[in-house]
């Protein structure tokens, strides 16, 4: 490996922690968590589930086929440093963005944090893509949506199919044959069922009379900053892959 410069020491060992804490084996406060989850499944309407099913069919579907999605060119020639520099201002725009939005959404009442649902994956696509650039990778791929993807399961999933995903993309470049082909070929269910179970619980919050407000604010906004922090470093593993 090329020698590295001081924010790439610094980076390398912030992935080694992230690592050590995304390969942490389920303990019990997880395996709680995940009951408390199945009791909350239970007590949502199965109208509010076949919806929120539809909305995260259409988001796998809009990033891996979507034509009409703005892409932005990706960063070249510039240093990690650079580069996380720019996406660190994106997730804290974003994060911002997020609050607002769900603080508006969980004063009102339960239509609009229902509403509120596919706002958010709005903004966390957004966010992906242009983190995706800003590594220097090219949204419009095929390959590279596949990757984001991977990302939102990575940052949206329970314990055990996190770290399947982890080691997928550990070893990217040498997997390519195992990937899906096509849309076709994408297991789309299982990625809304982990997406849906895992933030089921926080967004129910948000439905509380009075205190929905400021729950659905600090909600969204550590959403979107677990998925950041989750997309930073799924992006350093291939920046130290390639300089290996």
């Amino acid at each position: 490996m090329a020698r590295l410069d001081a924010h790439e020491e610094t980076a390398q060992a912030e992935l080694a922690a992230w690592r050590e804490k995304v390969l942490k084996p389920p303990g019990p406060m997880d395996r709680a968590a995940r009951n408390m989850q199945q009791t909350v499944n239970n007590l949502i309407p199965e109208g509010i589930h076949a919806a929120v099913t539809k909305v995260i069919e259409g988001l796998t579907r809009t990033i891996l086929t979507g034509s009409d999605l703005t892409t932005a060119q990706p960063l070249v020639n510039a240093s990690l440093g650079a580069r996380e520099s720019l996406v660190k201002q994106r997730i804290a725009a974003y994060r911002t963005m997020a609050a607002a939005e769900g603080g508006v959404a969980g004063a009102g009442g339960f239509l609009l944090a229902a509403a509120d649902f596919p706002v958010l994956i709005g903004f966390k696509i957004k966010l992906l893509f242009e983190i995706a650039a800003l590594y220097g990778h090219d949204g419009e791929t095929w390959d590279e949506r596949l990757y984001i993807l991977s990302i939102f399961q990575l940052a949206f999933s329970s314990g055990d199919h996190r770290q399947a995903v982890y080691r997928t993309l550990e070893t990217w470049a040498q997997t390519a044959e195992a990937r899906p082909a096509s849309p076709r070929d994408f297991d789309w269910r299982t990625f809304q069922q982990q997406y849906r179970d895992y933030i089921d619980l926080a967004k129910l919050a948000q439905l509380i009379p009075v205190v929905g407000a400021p729950i659905g604010a600090f909600v969204n906004f550590r959403l979107l900053d677990h998925l950041g922090v989750a997309a930073m470093n799924a992006y350093r593993l291939r920046w130290f892959s390639d300089r290996a």
